[in-house]
């Protein structure tokens, strides 16, 4: 199992990652509460990692801390919630927002993050709800700046990847977006957006 990788990012294009390590070059997918937290591209960078193995590929998932990471590892083993429906999840919800939508046993906010229906978000209610009160509080979310990029493109493009509908993605991102705001700060307030 690889349960950590640290190297130099060499290309973040959400949800994918590219991770230098000693001159192998690995992808990973990534929540887009990670990407927050990425450095430019060409520093340094170190993830915490879940490896899938399935007959057909061997997928590396990317996490910026430990509690998404375990959080990540308790959707999957849910009924109907594969690894991408769980990157999906953490990126339209932080950990900590997870577990008190789940303690609140709030299904209708669950249901406003792309691919989760009622009966997904029921479940999740229902299974999750016990391991919600010892679940451990995320920590502050902070945005990297993009360099030399066209963020509005790129928060569309990953926005689109989330799942969520064009007009959706037009509507939310140009209510948040302002001149200097880097793709991360752009998605991260268009995903809030999203949730309300």
């Amino acid at each position: 199992m690889i349960g950590r990788i640290t190297g130099k990012l060499v290309l973040k294009q959400p949800p994918l990652l590219l991770v230098d390590v000693g001159g192998v070059g690995y992808e990973l997918e990534a929540p887009m509460s990670t990407f927050y937290k990425l450095p430019a591209v060409g520093e340094g960078v170190s993830l915490h990692t879940h490896l899938t193995v399935r007959e057909d590929a061997h997928l590396l998932f990317a996490f910026g801390s430990t509690t998404e990471k375990a959080l990540f590892r308790e959707l999957i083993k849910i009924s109907g919630v594969g690894p991408k429906l769980a990157l999906a999840i953490l990126s339209g919800v932080s950990v900590e927002d997870f577990w008190e939508t789940v303690r609140a046993g709030d299904v209708v906010r669950l249901t406003k993050i792309p691919g989760v229906g009622r009966k997904t978000a029921e479940r999740l209610v229902v299974e999750m709800r016990d391991k919600a009160g010892g679940a451990a509080a995320a920590g502050v979310v902070s945005a990297a700046p993009a360099v030399g990029t066209l963020p509005l493109q790129e928060a569309r493009a990953a926005l689109a990847a989330l799942g969520y509908k064009p007009a959706e993605i037009q509507r939310f991102t140009d209510a948040v977006h302002k001149d200097g705001m880097s793709t991360e700060q752009i998605i991260q307030e268009a995903l809030k957006r999203a949730v309300r």
